[in-house]
């Protein structure tokens, strides 16, 4: 039986605009494809999510990528406070589950620097039961690890959970740990899958 509903954040509650955050600090064209591949796309950012680099050794990394534009990279992550846009519907979302008896807890690659920057984007926080953001724990997924602490902090069962991630290495973890799990390419997807397993599950 179905107990706990378990969500990433990024790309599933929030959009994560990175793209339009750097353009937000004045980068276009070529220049803004660029970072992106010197930041957001490049392993470094990673490690942001992990918590255990500092800023400065974050810094380096992505200069490193490419130093022609260390200016750029300064700026665009001297503040963070646009890289994430709460999603319309989120904590109606989650106040629904809790209504239909339901725990609901999330599961996220999420930097502190994000949640301190961007906070007024992570309003549904306050409508959840709990959950783990990367950076507590030093560890990211897809690795088992994060998945076990969140297990054991809340006492849940994985066979009584469902998962909802954007990325499908993360889906199948949760998956071979004896979660459900739900690929969000969405929100209507989304809804309209987990809607459909919960109906079913019910019928048991």
């Amino acid at each position: 039986m179905i107990k706990n509903i378990i969500f990433d954040i990024g790309n599933v509650l929030v959009d994560y605009c990175w793209r339009e955050h750097i353009q937000g600090m004045g980068f276009q064209g070529e220049t803004a494809e660029r970072l992106g591949r010197a930041m957001m796309q490049s392993p470094i950012w990673n490690e942001l999510d992990r918590g255990i680099w500092t800023n400065e050794e974050l810094l380096d990394g992505f200069i490193a990528n490419d130093p022609e534009l260390e200016d750029e990279i300064r700026t665009v992550f001297s503040d963070l406070g646009t890289i994430v846009k709460e999603r319309k519907g989120s904590s109606s979302w989650i106040r629904s589950l809790k209504t239909a008896g339901y725990q609901v807890y999330y599961l996220s690659n999420y930097s502190e620097r994000v949640k301190q920057e961007a906070a007024s984007e992570l309003s549904f926080l306050k409508e959840m039961d709990g959950g783990i953001m990367s950076y507590t724990v030093q560890e990211i997924k897809p690795a088992p690890a994060i998945y076990r602490i969140l297990f054991e902090k809340y006492g849940l069962l994985p066979e009584e959970s469902v998962f909802l991630d954007d990325s499908e290495a993360n889906v199948d973890t949760g998956r071979a740990l004896g979660m459900q799990g739900i690929l969000v390419r969405d929100v209507e997807q989304a809804k309209q899958e987990l809607e459909k397993l919960l109906k079913e599950d019910a019928k048991l």
